[in-house]
């Protein structure tokens, strides 16, 4: 199926046109952004000593000291500017048309190849208004101070980990989302039969893992099994950090095989 909103470059090692496809949620193979985990090596070897319940404990506290994240803010200013993955994380829970959603969707688009659909408005090509406006928003210098996209890679990268060592069952995760509108942030590529579809989703996109929390959220109800490959981020990752009422997971986009359930 052809593909209008991806990228012919990435930095995960595979074309982009295969990571978004069903043929990679089917069959994952394990990913990582090229030279995170090289270069915070000391990282992931202290979390290899400590148990589910401290790791995100030493991940912040490497966050706070990698990019200075507890710097008193200066002279007459009510908090310090320094741009946060944290600061961003928030407002995408509050409102991924926000700012800070801009700034994500353009990470996912830098480091994964994947432009988005949608921003406000939707992204039919990257000729088109819409996707001016939502680059101009992405690369806002308010949240480009800081390495905010090395933030983000080391996000990533945590998340794999905590996954992969703390996850169980078979690499994916069931998760549901409403919508009023599927099309809206989905492009409904195929109906396999009634109630399967293949569905486009935006290049990041949220979903839960709460099937009733979900249908507070539209009249139609996917249901998915993500990869753990398309995580980026969830409550339990940063526990007291972030909402988490919602069981909300962040997911890298693509196309995803999704059955239409009962409300």
């Amino acid at each position: 199926m052809a593909h209008n909103h991806l990228l012919p470059t990435n930095l995960i090692g595979i074309p982009a046109a295969y990571f978004a496809s069903t043929d990679f949620n089917l069959s994952p193979v394990p990913l990582h952004i090229d030279g995170v985990a090289e270069m915070n090596a000391s990282l992931l070897r202290a979390m290899d000593q400590l148990g589910k319940a401290d790791a995100p404990s030493l991940f912040m506290q490497y966050m706070r000291g990698m990019f200075d994240l507890d710097t008193p803010p200066a002279p007459g200013k009510k908090r310090n500017n320094r741009a946060s993955y944290l600061r961003l994380l928030r407002g995408w829970f509050f409102d991924s048309n926000r700012p800070e959603g801009a700034v994500m969707k353009g990470w996912a688009e830098s480091r994964f190849g994947l432009i988005p659909l949608f921003h406000r408005q939707p992204i039919p090509d990257v000729h088109c208004p819409s996707y001016r406006a939502y680059v101009a928003e992405a690369m806002n210098p308010r949240f480009h101070n800081n390495g905010i996209f090395s933030q983000l890679d080391l996000l990533y990268e945590y998340a794999q980990y905590f996954l992969r060592r703390f996850g169980v069952g078979s690499g994916k995760i069931t998760l549901y989302r409403g919508a009023n509108r599927l099309t809206d942030d989905h492009q409904i590529l195929q109906k396999i039969s009634k109630r399967r579809w293949v569905a486009r989703n935006n290049s990041l996109v949220s979903y839960t893992s709460e099937k009733e929390r979900a249908s507070e959220f539209g009249d139609s109800l996917l249901r998915i099994e993500a990869p753990y490959e398309k995580v980026l981020c969830f409550p339990e990752l940063l526990p007291g950090a972030l909402p988490s009422s919602e069981s909300e997971y962040i997911l890298l986009g693509g196309d995803y095989l999704s059955e239409i359930i009962d409300l």
